[in-house]
């Protein structure tokens, strides 16, 4: 597991158990998954489009925003990072 992603997934779930004024993880947990998910959905069209027109640094930034968002979800339904990397492990050994 990247310690990039680890370190953000680890502080996203602080933030759900231990909100902190004005951090915007937080806000994101208090509006709700409907909220969430629409974000995931803008972050996923944000980098289709940066990746047809709008270079390679604008498609790395909106990555990030993208799979910042998917970490969100998942400590919002309960689930880790280690459950996605599984999958990703059992479907590299088919």
């Amino acid at each position: 597991m990247s310690t990039v992603l680890a370190d953000l997934f680890a502080t996203i779930v602080s933030r759900r158990a231990q909100p902190t004024p004005g951090s915007y993880t937080a806000e994101l947990f208090a509006a709700g998954e409907d909220e969430i998910v629409k974000k995931v959905g803008e972050e996923a069209i944000e980098v289709v489009l940066a990746a047809k027109a709008q270079g390679d640094d604008r498609l790395v930034s909106e990555l990030a925003d993208l799979l910042y968002h998917a970490l969100v979800l998942l400590a919002a339904r309960g689930l880790t990072l280690a459950q996605v990397e599984s999958e990703l492990q059992r479907r590299a050994a088919h």
